[in-house]
């Protein structure tokens, strides 16, 4: 299995147990704990997909997208919101810049992050 995933998650504790699931199914995985990070790693790493926070510090989700610019710049690359919260105007904003799925944190159990990330990669 392979693939480039970015984390993009400003809880540390989150992002590393996501790091080391996605790690061990064999994907080559970076973290970056807010928008403006990611948007230096993703432009060095070339992600093929980004799981992407909302509310994050300095630059939440939808200022990342807004700045990666998905349908243009980097239209190869799959976003998956990733969430503890339903905001359904964040949502659908972030579906309006590019994203592809939505999901709540609370409810993806670690075997449905691999599988959503398989799925999402098509591997």
């Amino acid at each position: 299995m392979s693939g480039k995933v970015l984390i993009v998650e400003d809880e540390i504790a989150l992002s590393d147990v996501y790091k080391t699931l996605l790690d061990q199914a064999g994907y080559d995985v970076r973290v970056a704990e807010n928008g403006e990070v990611a948007l230096g790693v993703a432009e060095e790493f070339q992600p093929e997909m980004i799981l992407l926070d909302l509310r994050m510090p300095v630059l939440d989700g939808i200022g990342f997208l807004h700045k990666y610019d998905l349908k243009n710049a980097h239209p190869d690359v799959k976003v998956v919101v990733f969430s503890n919260y339903d905001m359904q105007k964040e949502i659908d904003e972030a579906y309006s810049l590019g994203a592809e799925r939505y999901l709540l944190k609370a409810w993806a159990s670690p075997k449905e992050l691999i599988e959503l990330v398989k799925t999402t990669l098509g591997k």
